[in-house]
C-alpha cells in the first residue's frame, strides 16, 4: 500500500491524523463507522494501543482491519504491556500486515486503567524500543541474530512539549538520535509554551506534530491537569470553558485558535476527539481545512 501519510512526511508538507480506540470486545463496527467518518479529513488514523491503560482490542488488529478498507494507520505500540520478545513479534507481524507506520510510547501506568492487579511490563522504554526497531529495519533482532525479511516502518514517537524540564527534552534528543521519523506530541493548550519547544526542535529538523484534544467541559480540563502527565491547561481557558452557554462549542472554539495560532510552526496536527468524531470533521472545518 502506497503511503501518502509518509510521502507528506518527507516532502514537509503539512499532515493531519485522528485518533481512533479499538473497541472493548470483537465487534469493530463503531471503530470502523468512526474511521469512515474521517475519510478523506485525515491522513492518517492512529490506532491506540490500550490507552490510559483500559484492556481493547489490539491495535494491530484493528490497523490491518481499517487498511483492508482502504484507510492509511498508524499503529501505536507502548512499552508497558510487552517485553522484547513480544515487541519484536509484534512489530513483524504488524509489517506482515501490511502497516507500514509506528508510533512507539512508554505507554500510561496501568494504576490510571481497569486493570489494577496487572503488572506493567516496561522490559524496554521507549528510546530503546526505537534502536530496536533499527536494529530490526536493518535485518538482524535486538540480539543480533539475522532476521529472514527485515521489517520497513515510519517510526513516530511522542514527546512533552515544555522546553524547561530538561529530563523531557533529553528524552525528546535521544528519541531523534535513534531515529524516531516524527514527533507527535501531548496535547497543546499553551502556544506560548509550544512555541518555545518548537525553538528547541527545529535544531534536530523532525517533523512535528502537535496533538490537540478539544475540551469538553471545565470538569474535563481540571481531570486532565491533575491526572494526566504533562498537560497544563490554564485558569484563563478553565474559565472560558465554565462561563460558556455552549461548552462543547467552546472547546472547539479554543482549539480552532491554537491551530491557527501553532500550524505555521509545525508539521502538522494530531486529534484526540475523546469519542467526537463528529465533533473532528466539524474542528477541522471551523479551522480551515478543506475535505481531502
Amino acid at each position: 500500500m502506497h503511503s501518502l501519510f509518509q510521502d507528506k512526511i518527507r516532502s514537509g508538507s503539512f499532515v493531519i491524523t485522528a485518533e481512533i480506540t479499538p473497541p472493548k470486545g470483537t465487534d469493530t463496527t463503531k471503530a470502523i463507522e468512526n474511521a469512515d467518518m474521517l475519510r478523506g479529513c485525515v491522513d492518517a488514523l492512529n490506532i491506540t494501543d490500550n490507552n490510559r491503560a483500559v484492556m481493547r482490542m489490539s491495535p494491530v488488529a484493528l490497523g490491518a482491519i481499517l487498511q483492508e478498507r482502504g484507510h492509511e494507520v498508524i499503529v501505536q505500540m507502548t512499552c508497558r504491556d510487552r517485553n522484547r520478545l513480544a515487541l519484536q513479534s509484534e512489530l513483524l507481524g504488524a509489517c506482515a500486515l501490511g502497516i507500514g507506520n509506528i508510533c512507539v510510547m512508554t505507554g500510561d501506568h496501568v494504576k490510571s486503567g481497569d486493570h489494577q492487579g496487572a503488572k506493567s511490563v516496561y522490559d524496554l522504554d521507549s528510546v530503546q524500543l526505537l534502536s530496536m526497531i533499527r536494529k530490526m529495519m536493518n535485518g538482524s533482532d535486538l540480539y543480533g541474530n539475522p532476521l529472514e525479511s527485515a521489517p520497513e516502518f515510519m517510526v513516530g514517537a511522542v514527546s512533552n512539549i515544555d522546553p524547561g524540564q530538561a529530563m523531557q527534552m533529553l528524552k525528546f534528543k535521544k528519541k531523534i538520535i535513534e531515529g524516531a521519523d516524527f514527533i507527535q506530541t501531548q496535547a497543546v493548550y499553551d502556544s506560548d509554551l509550544f512555541e518555545g519547544f518548537m525553538e528547541y526542535a527545529r535544531e534536530f529538523k523532525v517533523p512535528v506534530i502537535a496533538g490537540i484534544i478539544p475540551l469538553k467541559s471545565a470538569k474535563m480540563a481540571r481531570f486532565m491537569n491533575e491526572n494526566v502527565p504533562g498537560i497544563q491547561i490554564g485558569e484563563d481557558l478553565i474559565e472560558r470553558m465554565e462561563q460558556a452557554r455552549d461548552p462543547v462549542n467552546e472547546g472547539l472554539e479554543i482549539s480552532c485558535e491554537i491551530i491557527s495560532r501553532i500550524r505555521p510552526i509545525c508539521q502538522g496536527i494530531h486529534l484526540m476527539p475523546i469519542g467526537q468524531h463528529l465533533n473532528t470533521q466539524r474542528l477541522l472545518e471551523m479551522a480551515g481545512f478543506s475535505k481531502q
